[in-house]
C-alpha cells in the first residue's frame, strides 16, 4: 500500500478531476470512487443484482446496467430511497478501493471521493471505515463558479444543480475538516501550480 492515502473531495463542479489529473502527472495513483461506482453499475456489474432485488428490475436497462436517469429521480425524491441505494454501494466501493489504495506505489495515493465530508466517523461508508486520511484535500470555489461550470459541463437545468450542490456538505463545512485547501476560483494553470506546490510537500512531509 502506499505510505499514506490522500482524500481529495471538494463540491460538485469544484474541479476534483482536473486536481486529479495533475497528481497522476506527477505519477501519483488515483482511486477514484465515482469511477468505481459506474464500474459497479455498468452492464453486469457487481452492483446489478443487489439494486434489481432491492429496488425492482424497471431500474435496470437491458444491457444489465442501472437506469442512471430513474434512479436519480428517485433518489432526489425519496431520502429513504438514497440510503438504500448507498446501503448497497458504499461497502462495495469500499472494498474496490481499499483493494486499489493497497496496490499502490510511491509515498501517497490519491483518494478521489466526493461524499467524504459528508460522512460522520464510524458510519458504513466508502471513506471512514477501513481507509484512514492521513490529509484531506479539498478543491474549493465560490458557490457560483460551481453552478456555473456544471451547467457548462453537463446541461443540467440550473434548478437540478442547486439541488445536488444542496445535497452535499456546506462549503464551510468542508473548509473546516480539510488539511489542505486548493483555490480553483482561478484558471486551471493555477489550480495546477497549486497541485504542484502540494505534491512536493506531500513526498517530503
Amino acid at each position: 500500500m502506499a505510505e499514506r492515502v490522500v482524500v481529495l473531495t471538494g463540491g460538485i463542479g469544484s474541479g476534483k478531476s482536473l486536481a486529479a489529473e495533475r497528481f497522476a502527472a506527477h505519477g501519483i495513483t488515483v482511486v477514484d470512487a465515482d469511477a468505481i461506482s459506474h464500474r459497479l453499475t455498468s452492464s453486469n456489474g457487481a452492483a446489478i443484482a443487489a439494486i434489481q432485488a432491492d429496488f425492482g428490475p424497471e431500474m435496470i436497462m437491458a444491457d444489465r446496467s442501472l437506469d442512471r436517469s430513474k434512479m436519480r429521480a428517485l433518489v432526489f425524491a425519496d431520502p429513504a430511497a438514497k440510503r438504500r441505494l448507498e446501503a448497497i454501494l458504499h461497502p462495495l466501493i469500499e472494498q474496490y478501493a481499499l483493494a486499489a489504495l493497497r496496490a499502490a506505489p510511491g509515498p501517497y495515493a490519491i483518494y478521489m471521493v466526493p461524499l467524504w465530508i459528508e460522512k460522520a466517523p464510524g458510519e458504513s461508508g466508502p471513506d471512514r471505515r477501513r481507509i484512514e486520511a492521513a490529509a484531506v484535500v479539498v478543491v474549493d470555489c465560490e458557490e457560483k463558479v460551481q453552478v456555473s461550470r456544471v451547467i457548462q459541463r453537463s446541461q443540467l437545468p440550473e434548478a437540478q444543480v442547486l439541488a445536488i450542490m444542496a445535497a452535499q456538505a456546506r462549503r464551510e463545512d468542508r473548509i473546516r475538516a480539510a488539511t489542505h485547501i486548493l483555490n480553483n476560483d482561478g484558471s486551471a494553470d493555477d489550480l495546477q501550480d497549486q497541485v504542484d506546490t502540494l505534491h512536493r510537500e506531500l513526498i517530503h512531509s
